[in-house]
């Protein structure tokens, strides 16, 4: 679309003149628009009826070219006395539509406060009222709010759907959710738009119970089939949600008949914020067999779940997606991308990452910190840290976290002392529970069990549950048993159904040869209906996720599994292999511990991939345990007979092992 005059309608042209304003909808069209005016202004006089629509369509206009004051300016010219009241209402409606559009809330509030002085013929409508109550929404501002709701209520338009609604998402939006649930119940007719805003209003006051009653009457009454809205309002309130409305969520997802891109982007997002990574990959892979396309958000959804599962495979897939749709620089998706392949044990994949991203934020920078850390590179994080600070960024608390662990990690004790001390005197950062942690973690591996005692009750905050688990899991590794009793009675104190802090407390005891305290632990275990979780290894084989548990003979390939094994176990006891049978489970009997420890969930993984892969891919398998000594030492010499790169991802780090060398160092 070109300015010239060349190019505008013939003189005298009315209805081409309005074609080519309808037109004008970006910045780039103002002097067409600009032009077309002038020559309705020749043909039209401005106060004559006929010129009514082509305000309206002028101020459209303006408005989507983002020429607000020339809109405005259009605007004050159909408010003369002479205009009719709908010609200049509407002409209003239009102005305060844009905009609110555009986030001027402000703005619109005060042309709305500024219709009713000029007159019966500026009065609001049914269209101007949700307007303002939207803009009352968006500002924050329930005392206007307030006002225009009772003046509505006067007009008696408090019946219309369009003003309920949004009176609803006002009240919710400016934290008084029951309002809104009294706007809401107080409706004679409600539609979906209706349900949809009372489900978002109580979700996003926080109020997630109360959203999900709403979402599952609202279903149960089959007023309406719920759509995409639906999914996107009750996604703020799933953000921790139990198993069963989970469940019930997928339900009313698989039922949908038209299931837009949001639902598909809302149900990916609750499975993978509740930790439910296997569903949100399965859920993913099932978009591609459908052939829904993603957009950005779908990707960087599923792209942690990718990281967590170590499906290296489908999060390399979606990185090639990114790349041919051209989505790249996207700061959302690059952070994403980095942690994918750092937590698949990629850790070059994910440097090449952050090295291209043309620009990097503290989320970028802590995201690699955390990497290098996670594989037991200290020095390396540590070297980014520093030139994270640098390029004159100020580190957040999540990346003192990162930094702080890279340094329990990989024993750099003076370094994170230094840096505990430099978050709080420089950075004036007041330290949390996941600080203090990190602290107990770094002296208690380093061997230094009182002073980590004696930090711990120095403490400002009151120690949690994972600052006395990280000085158990100290004083076990250094047999530190007066102080591991201590922390075990305060762990038993905050979580007496813990299962692990049990397990821990009994292996300490087995360790130093106390068989009846370990005896007494499990009495305790059974007394209290106890069970330790079951040990599980995920490992992905093409586009599926296959999860296998100690002893596990339920996949179809189990003989050759097992064959496979007992080849392996025999080729390393040739090189020097000898179970380690302290690592072995406190309730397993005496005679059955080495055959136990022979048939843990990761040596199984590793053997079926081993049969199912070629020799150059690496071995990928992601636990929902600590990775026990044994099942390390096995891998190491695994690597070696087989020359091939061993990635073991587990709760506490990832052991990134090449021709039987760790990246931890056995420091771990």
């Amino acid at each position: 679309m070109h300015a010239s005059r060349s190019h505008l309608p013939a003189t005298g042209d009315a209805d081409a003149l309005l074609r080519l304003v309808a037109a004008c909808r970006a910045p780039g069209h103002l002097p067409s628009l600009r032009a077309a005016h002038a020559r309705l202004l020749l043909l039209h006089h401005p106060w004559h009826p006929s010129a009514a629509p082509a305000r309206v369509k002028l101020i459209q206009a303006y408005a989507a070219c983002s020429a607000l004051p020339a809109a405005r300016a259009v605007l004050e010219s159909s408010c003369s006395p002479d205009r009719g009241a709908a010609a200049a209402t509407i002409c209003f409606n239009v102005l305060i539509r844009a905009l609110t559009a555009a986030s001027l809330h402000r703005d619109a509030l005060r042309l709305f406060a500024s219709m009713r002085p000029r007159g019966p013929d500026c009065f609001p409508d049914h269209f101007t009222y949700p307007l303002a109550l939207k803009s009352c929404a968006a500002s924050k501002d329930l005392l206007l709010g307030l006002q225009i709701h009772t003046a509505v209520a006067k007009l008696r338009l408090d019946a219309n759907l369009y003003v309920a609604h949004s009176a609803i998402s006002m009240y919710a939006r400016c934290g008084r959710p029951e309002d809104a649930y009294r706007v809401f119940d107080g409706m004679q007719h409600r539609d979906l738009v209706s349900w949809n805003a009372m489900i978002s209003g109580f979700a996003r006051a926080g109020l997630s119970e109360r959203a999900v009653e709403v979402f599952k009457e609202f279903v149960a009454l089959q007023c309406s089939i719920p759509d995409a809205g639906t999914m996107a309002s009750i996604l703020p309130a799933m953000g921790n949600a139990k198993a069963d409305d989970i469940l019930f969520v997928r339900k009313v997802f698989d039922e949908m008949q038209f299931k837009e891109l949001i639902s598909w982007n809302a149900m990916l997002a609750i499975y993978a914020n509740n930790g439910y990574h296997v569903k949100a990959v399965e859920l993913y892979l099932r978009m591609e067999k459908d052939r829904v396309e993603p957009d950005s958000v779908t990707l960087a959804t599923v792209l942690p779940p990718c990281g967590e599962l170590s499906a290296f495979s489908v999060g390399k897939r979606i990185h090639e997606i990114i790349k041919r749709k051209g989505m790249l620089p996207n700061l959302l998706l690059e952070n994403a991308l980095t942690d994918m392949y750092a937590s698949c044990g990629c850790l070059k994949d994910a440097r090449e990452i952050f090295d291209s991203m043309s620009a990097r934020d503290v989320i970028s920078w802590t995201s690699i910190i955390s990497a290098y850390g996670k594989h037991g590179h200290g020095r390396e994080a540590v070297d980014l840290f520093e030139k994270m600070l640098g390029q004159g960024l100020e580190p957040d608390y999540v990346a003192f976290v990162a930094v702080l662990s890279a340094c329990s990690h990989a024993g750099l004790l003076d370094v994170g002392k230094r840096y505990f001390d430099s978050m709080t005197r420089r950075y004036h950062i007041t330290p949390k529970a996941e600080h203090y942690t990190c602290m107990v973690d770094l002296l208690g591996r380093a061997g230094c069990i009182s002073e980590a005692y004696d930090f711990i009750t120095t403490m400002p905050i009151e120690p949690n549950e994972r600052v006395w688990g990280a000085l158990l899991q100290a004083c076990r590794i250094h047999s530190n048993m007066d102080i591991g009793i201590v922390a075990a009675d305060n762990l038993f104190r905050l979580v007496p159904e813990q299962t692990g802090y049990y397990v821990l407390l009994s292996n300490m005891y087995a360790r130093a040869g106390r068989w009846a305290d370990v005896t007494s632990v499990r009495s305790v275990m059974v007394n209290k209906g106890i069970k330790k979780l079951p040990g599980a290894s995920i490992v992905e084989l093409g586009d599926r996720v296959y999860t296998f548990h100690i002893g596990d003979r339920c996949h179809p390939q189990s003989e050759m599994i097992y064959q496979k094994l007992d080849e392996l176990l025999k080729r390393i006891r040739g090189i020097g292999y000898n179970p380690e049978v302290e690592a072995t489970l406190h309730d397993v009997e005496e005679e059955d511990k080495e055959g136990h420890l022979l048939v843990h969930s990761e040596k199984l993984a590793i053997a079926f991939l081993l049969i199912n892969t070629s020799p150059e891919t690496p071995i990928r398998v992601t636990m929902n345990l600590r990775t026990c000594g044994d099942c390390h030492l096995a891998a190491k010499l695994i690597s070696t007979i087989t020359s091939r790169e061993i990635i073991l991802k587990d709760t506490n780090r990832i052991h990134h092992i090449v021709q039987g060398v760790c990246s931890c160092g056995d420091y771990w």
